[in-house]
């Protein structure tokens, strides 16, 4: 009887890594192998990892009024595990792109204080470790959002608050006599989704502000402002924000929390499984699936497949990886990591019937899978 692993990040805008996981199960229960399948759906610090970091450790969430990214008042939460010493806070609950419709979009106005208000609310809980899930956000401000709601006053030369990422350009000097001094007192973990710098062509501007409503000019607009921060931040701290692998993450607010509260910003995928006892999933197991919406070289920038990969390898075991789209020519990168990629769709040109049916395709694909590895086929 073979022992499948079923450990599949979410898939972006269609199924949680959990129903993932699910539908990938229910295929290989109607396929002919005979197995036994354990789901593990992973998080790498993207849209939904908090969830699963409270459900695996057996925490429970506390629920707290906050501002989304345009200032209007929500109901937010952040859980607590290790007993209520740690705070695991998801970003997107907050500042996340799924709270606005998408005509709202807009990151030169759209503000990360909502995050803030969840990590002051986590501080009068009196923890001392707070990770934070950075993925999913709506906001390109460079963290002062979050900033500004722990104390930080981004100030103009005419003295104006500074609290949107498009007056970023005005900015003249950051004061922290008013910050918090208790998130000083507590270890920061950061869980970051990518491994981008904070500026330039592959930062957070160009990367990732035209998915959160961006135009060409916007990017620009952005780049510049954050360029801004980082000469600021260099200027009256000696620290170098625009050079800090995964600076970029969440429209740089990993840079600027690294900056002010000595945030540690670490792969997310590979502190989530560390976290959540991966490996000993994996010493009970003979193959793994993982999967997520698209498979392609920002996958290989520490998404969850990619993570899950590694790990697997490193213990020798073969990996299949499942995606709505996955690389026509694969790499040698992802040759070493992944032994079969497979696409799960046949809604050729259709986005958004193939989002419709994630669900229907994984079940379908991992049926095939199950009666392909039932005829006694190896993967090597």
């Amino acid at each position: 009887m073979m022992r499948i692993l079923i450990a599949p990040n979410a898939f972006k805008n269609s199924l949680s890594a959990k129903a993932a996981a699910i539908a990938i199960e229910d295929g290989f229960k109607e396929s002919k192998l005979d197995c036994i399948c354990e789901k593990f759906a992973v998080g790498d610090g993207g849209d939904g990892t908090a969830a699963l970091v409270i459900e695996k450790c057996g925490g429970h969430l506390i629920k707290t009024i906050v501002h989304d990214p345009l200032g209007r008042k929500i109901m937010g939460s952040f859980g607590l595990i290790d007993d209520g010493r740690t705070a695991i806070i998801e970003m997107a609950e907050a500042s996340g792109l799924r709270l606005l419709k998408s005509e709202e979009l807009n990151p030169l106005k759209a503000s990360s204080a909502g995050t803030g208000e969840l990590i002051k609310a986590a501080l009068d809980q009196g923890v001392k470790k707070i990770m934070i899930a950075m993925g999913g956000s709506a906001t390109v401000d460079g963290g002062i959002g979050i900033l500004s709601a722990l104390g930080v006053q981004f100030i103009d030369q005419a003295g104006e608050l500074i609290v949107q990422a498009g007056q970023l350009n005005r900015l003249h000097r950051i004061e922290t006599t008013n910050l918090d001094e208790r998130v000083l007192n507590c270890q920061v973990i950061v869980l970051c989704d990518v491994d981008n710098k904070l500026l330039g062509d592959s930062g957070a501007a160009a990367v990732f502000g035209p998915q959160k409503g961006a135009s060409f000019r916007d990017v620009v607009t952005l780049d510049t402002a954050l360029n801004s921060l980082s000469k600021i931040i260099l200027k009256q701290t000696g620290t170098d924000i625009s050079t800090i692998k995964y600076g970029g993450t969440a429209g740089g607010a990993a840079a600027g929390l690294h900056a002010f509260i000595n945030a540690n910003l670490v792969n997310g995928i590979a502190y989530f499984l560390e976290l959540t006892g991966f490996d000993k999933a994996l010493e009970r197991n003979d193959i793994v699936i993982t999967g997520e919406g698209n498979i392609d070289e920002q996958t290989l920038q520490g998404k969850g497949p990619y993570g899950v990969a590694v790990a697997a390898k490193r213990k020798g075991l073969p990996i299949i990886g499942l995606a709505g789209k996955v690389p026509l020519t694969p790499t040698e990168m992802f040759s070493k990591y992944f032994d079969v990629l497979l696409p799960i769709s046949n809604q050729t040109g259709d986005i958004h019937l193939a989002l419709q049916s994630t669900a229907a395709d994984l079940q379908r694909t991992s049926k095939q899978i199950g009666n392909l590895l039932a005829t006694g086929y190896k993967l090597k």
